[in-house]
C-alpha cells in the first residue's frame, strides 16, 4: 500500500489533515474538542511545535504546524494516538479513530503560509455550515482576529505580524484579509506531487531530499518525482528534428524522471510500442 512521503527538516511548516475512520465524527461534543486542544497544547510543548491556525470539523481537523526541530511524525503519532485513547475511553469504544495516516502538505512559509491560514479558517464557510468564519467556534479565526481569548495551543505572532506591528491594526487587517478569501478558487492547484506547496525555487531546494527516495516503491510516484520537469521542458524541441537525441530524451524521461511509457508516447503522438522498443535498444 502506498504511503505518503514525509519531508521533515528543522523549521518546516505543514498543512495537516486527519479524518475520522469511515468518515465518522472524531468530536461528538465540546468536551471532545477541549480534550483535543489540551492534547495539542501538550504536543506543542513537548515537541516545540508552533500552531499558526486550526479548524476542527465534525469528522476531521485542519492544523497549520511549524516544526522548529523537524519532528512532525513524532508529534503526530503522539497527537492522534493520545487523543484516540482519550476519545475511546470517554465513549467506551475500541479501535482506530482516524482513517489511515494523516495527510501533510509541506508549505513554503514566506510565500504561502498566510494564504493557507486563511484557507483553514474558511473551511466551515466553504462547507456552508456558517456564512461568516467568526460564527464557527472551533477554529483559530476568533482568537487571531482579536474576538476571542487566545488558547494555549495557538500562536498568532507570525500571522498578525504580516499585517502590522500594532496589534489592533493587525487584527483588523487580518479580518479583512480572511473575508476577501471567501469564494476564491482553491489554493491546492499548485501543490506538487500531493506533498509540496511553494515557489519553484523552494521545490528545487527539495530535489536532493526527494531524489534519495525515488526508488522506494511504497511511496507514490507523484511524490517521489514531485520536482521533475514537465515533458514539454524535457523534450524542448527535440521531438522531430533529431532522432538520436529524441530517443535519448525518451529514455531519460522514463528512466530518470519516472514518466510512464504510455505518458511519453501520448505526449509525442507515437504508438506505445515505439517507445517500448527504444527502451529495449541498448
Amino acid at each position: 500500500m502506498a504511503r505518503p512521503l514525509r519531508i521533515e527538516y528543522p523549521g518546516a511548516v505543514y498543512h495537516i489533515t486527519s479524518r475520522g475512520n469511515e468518515k465518522k465524527p472524531v468530536y461528538k461534543d465540546d468536551r471532545d474538542r477541549d480534550n483535543f486542544f489540551t492534547t495539542l497544547d501538550k504536543v506543542n510543548k513537548r515537541y516545540n511545535w508552533l500552531c499558526h491556525a486550526y479548524c476542527l470539523m465534525d469528522n476531521h481537523f485542519h492544523l497549520l504546524i511549524e516544526t522548529p526541530e523537524g519532528n512532525l511524525s513524532l508529534g503526530m503519532r503522539q497527537l492522534n494516538g493520545v487523543y484516540t485513547q482519550i476519545f475511546n475511553k470517554r465513549h467506551r469504544r475500541v479501535g482506530h479513530l482516524f482513517q489511515g495516516r494523516y495527510k501533510a502538505i509541506l508549505i513554503q512559509k514566506d510565500s504561502h503560509l498566510l494564504e493557507v491560514c486563511r484557507y483553514v479558517v474558511l473551511n466551515p464557510v466553504r462547507a456552508h455550515l456558517v456564512e461568516d468564519p467568526g460564527q464557527w467556534r472551533w477554529s483559530s479565526y476568533g482568537a487571531t482576529a482579536g474576538r476571542e481569548k487566545l488558547p494555549a495551543c495557538l500562536t498568532t505572532g507570525w500571522v498578525l505580524g504580516q499585517f502590522s506591528s500594532k496589534r489592533r491594526k493587525a487584527e483588523r487587517e487580518y479580518r479583512e484579509y480572511v473575508h476577501r478569501g471567501i469564494g476564491k478558487a482553491s489554493i491546492w492547484a499548485g501543490v506538487r506531487g500531493q506533498a509540496i506547496l511553494g515557489e519553484d525555487d523552494f521545490v528545487d531546494r527539495l530535489t536532493e531530499y526527494l531524489g534519495r527516495h525515488k526508488d522506494v516503491p511504497e511511496i507514490p510516484k507523484s511524490q517521489r518525482y514531485a520536482t521533475r520537469p514537465a515533458l514539454e521542458k524535457i523534450f524542448n524541441g527535440s521531438i522531430v528534428s533529431d532522432k538520436p537525441k529524441r530517443d535519448r530524451v525518451i529514455r531519460e524521461a522514463v528512466e530518470k524522471f519516472g514518466y510512464t511509457q504510455r505518458a511519453v508516447a501520448d505526449y509525442l503522438g507515437f504508438h506505445f510500442t515505439y517507445v517500448s522498443r527504444i527502451l529495449n535498444e541498448r
